[in-house]
């Protein structure tokens, strides 16, 4: 197969929408989630974001990328506003109805009831999950950092609730999302079932003899 070569001034010549797909698209299989969240008037929001990944796990915390505020972001307002919010798995069941939820609703709608998802509340946590995930934890803000490079923000959260099914938890506490059939997304809008190829041994390096 021959491969094109692209530079940088071949971005800037791109059309923007046609630059945005491309350029997404670099960073190959993200996860798919759905970022819940409340204001303070207990306003539900749930918003798609493929910008989640794992920080460290003493704290076991997250992080995520959110879109430059240039234009109201409620996802981030609300976090700001009432400092926790829930991370939650999307499956193939719920794919079409977890992408909807990017389209700009205004503040004072609930994506849970334009998109047909159920908000699920835990006691003593404010922020909403979804009801049909059935991979899905809360988090508390840590730290909420502008990045200067192109205004995007970075959110960092501690995990303060995981719900899982147990079945779906190994003896060595790796839990099998592919057995829910948890969801990656590549681009802005192409969304995959993935089918894992083996689990590999610990990696060490080999000893000298």
């Amino acid at each position: 197969m021959i491969l094109k070569q692209f530079s940088t001034a071949d971005f800037s010549a791109f059309e923007q929408r046609y630059r945005a797909h491309f350029i997404n698209s670099l960073s190959g299989f993200k996860s798919a989630n759905l970022i819940g969240s409340q204001d303070e008037n207990g306003i539900t929001n749930l918003s798609m974001v493929s910008s989640v990944f794992h920080l460290g796990a003493s704290p076991a915390l997250m992080g995520m990328i959110i879109r430059p505020d240039t234009v109201p972001r409620d996802t981030l307002s609300n976090i700001k506003q009432t400092g926790v919010y829930t991370i939650n798995h999307v499956s193939s069941d719920i794919y079409q109805q977890a992408h909807q939820t990017s389209a700009r609703y205004d503040a004072e709608v609930s994506e849970f009831d334009e998109v047909g998802l159920t908000p699920q509340y835990l006691e003593g946590i404010s922020a909403p999950f979804v009801g049909e995930s059935l991979l899905k934890m809360s988090l508390a803000v840590r730290e909420i950092t502008p990045i200067k490079l192109n205004s995007t923000i970075l959110v960092i959260g501690e995990i303060t609730q995981v719900l899982v099914p147990e079945t779906i938890i190994n003896s060595d506490g790796f839990i099998d999302i592919e057995a829910i059939d948890s969801v990656a997304v590549s681009g802005l809008d192409s969304y995959h079932s993935t089918g894992r190829l083996s689990r590999l041994a610990y990696a060490k390096a080999k000893s000298k003899a």
